[in-house]
């Protein structure tokens, strides 16, 4: 529930009155969608999802190895960027529930900004690693076990697509979701383009198509992560959170009774899930206290931002200490 606090002044020693109105509360989601951050996902999800796929990692780079099979160990490879994703996301859903202090007066809800651009930046370097050592078994054909690809990339698709969907509910509503539910299910292609090889391996000798798909893959990878590492910078730099519309905010206020103006209006994601916003509203209408609460319950109710800062003003001040 939020919960929001106002107060307000007259300034006596201008020649126009004006006051000052601060609300604040808090609120998760972005875009209309309500829901309680973090939480929601649960922290069993994310130690399943370690657990479950260290061990698949420690078996599939052993198998790779024994079938000398590029194609399985970089699959290997990618499920252990994939473990150290579920670290960060775990971790910073973890660190996002922990109580504001005098230091960090916002918290740390940012943890979870800074695990969806790490996430995208594993992905990223996962991708490299693997274009690399295709590009070099291109270049240098080696036959590879074919049953031993199948078998274990079988099972490694079914558990990373398992772990998928964990997140899957909940993946449109956190970012830091978002970049575990991608982390799981690059990993799930890649698993599903290593049997792929195998079972054209397997029938026709080709072993070229090791390296093929694991390209193929790559591109595939790389498309899906380009969204997460946009968002997660946009995020990381402050920017107004998707599904946010800045303008349309600003309008939504000037639309609201007696308000004339509306400027330094900022609105910036606290992290992957909660938003914040600050304005100076400009008025002429005697009830500045109900006006406070219309703008409040319009950054709450129609915009889903109840962790708000409004200031009122009946001439326009600068929002500067200097001038």
């Amino acid at each position: 529930m939020a919960h929001d606090h106002a107060h307000g002044h007259d300034g006596h020693d201008h020649s126009h009155d004006h006051g000052h109105s601060h609300g604040h509360g808090h609120s998760h989601g972005f875009g209309g969608h309500h829901h309680h951050g973090p939480t929601d996902t649960g922290d069993w999800r994310y130690a399943v999802g370690l657990i479950v796929n260290l061990a698949f990692v420690a078996a599939e780079f052993t198998a790779g190895f024994i079938a000398d099979s590029t194609a399985l160990m970089a699959d290997a490879g990618h499920n252990l960027s994939d473990v150290l994703g579920l670290a960060m996301a775990g971790g910073a859903a973890w660190l996002a529930r922990r109580a504001a202090g005098p230091k960090r007066t916002y918290g740390y809800g940012k943890a979870t900004v800074l695990a969806a651009l790490g996430n995208a930046l594993l992905l990223i370097f996962a991708c490299g690693a693997i274009a690399f050592e295709a590009v070099r078994r291109l270049a240098e054909p080696a036959p590879v076990a074919s049953g031993v690809i199948i078998a274990v990339a079988g099972i490694g698709f079914v558990i990373n697509l398992g772990t998928a969907l964990l997140f899957m509910k909940d993946q449109h509503k956190d970012l830091n979701v978002r970049g575990a539910y991608l982390h799981m299910m690059a990993d799930a292609a890649v698993s599903l383009g290593v049997v792929v090889a195998g079972v054209v391996i397997l029938f026709t000798g080709w072993s070229l198509i090791d390296g093929i798909v694991s390209l193929i893959i790559v591109a595939v990878i790389m498309i899906g992560t380009w969204g997460l590492l946009k968002d997660s910078v946009n995020l990381a730099l402050d920017a107004a959170p998707n599904g946010l519309d800045v303008g349309e905010i600003r309008a939504a206020f000037l639309a609201l009774p007696g308000v004339t103006a509306v400027h330094d209006l900022h609105v910036w994601g606290l992290s992957t899930t909660d938003a914040a916003l600050t304005a100076h509203i400009v008025h002429e209408r005697p009830d500045g206290d109900a006006l406070l609460a219309e703008a409040q319950g319009l950054a709450r109710g129609r915009f889903d931002i109840s962790h708000t800062t409004l200031q009122l003003e009946t001439a326009v001040l600068p929002d500067c200490p200097t001038c």
